[in-house]
């Protein structure tokens, strides 16, 4: 948790979540209550700025605690180069004579 902390205050992240294993223990806790809550603008609500979901509670639906009608805390990929079309043939070249 406390790693994850430290990320999300670098990367300037408004939610963190840890998926764990086996439930957080009371330190896990304690270090993720201590990291506040995001207060989205425009809206009333807040959530927890460090989350932890363990397997089971992921296969039984339970999600991440975020607005979701706003793009707040996801960043996007940057788009791949396109291979080029000038590429080299693996193992189709012609051979004049046998091996």
């Amino acid at each position: 948790m406390r790693d994850l902390r430290g990320v999300i205050e670098r990367e300037d992240a408004q939610i963190g979540l840890l998926i764990c294993m086996e439930a957080p223990t009371k330190p896990m806790l304690k270090e993720a209550a201590e990291a506040g809550f995001y207060k989205p603008p425009g809206l009333e609500d807040r959530y927890p700025r460090i989350q932890s979901l363990t397997i089971e509670e992921l296969l039984a639906g339970k999600g991440v605690d975020y607005p979701r009608l706003l793009e707040v805390t996801c960043k996007k990929a940057p788009k791949a180069r396109r291979a080029t079309e000038e590429q080299m043939a693996l193992g189709g070249a012609e051979i004049d004579e046998p091996f």
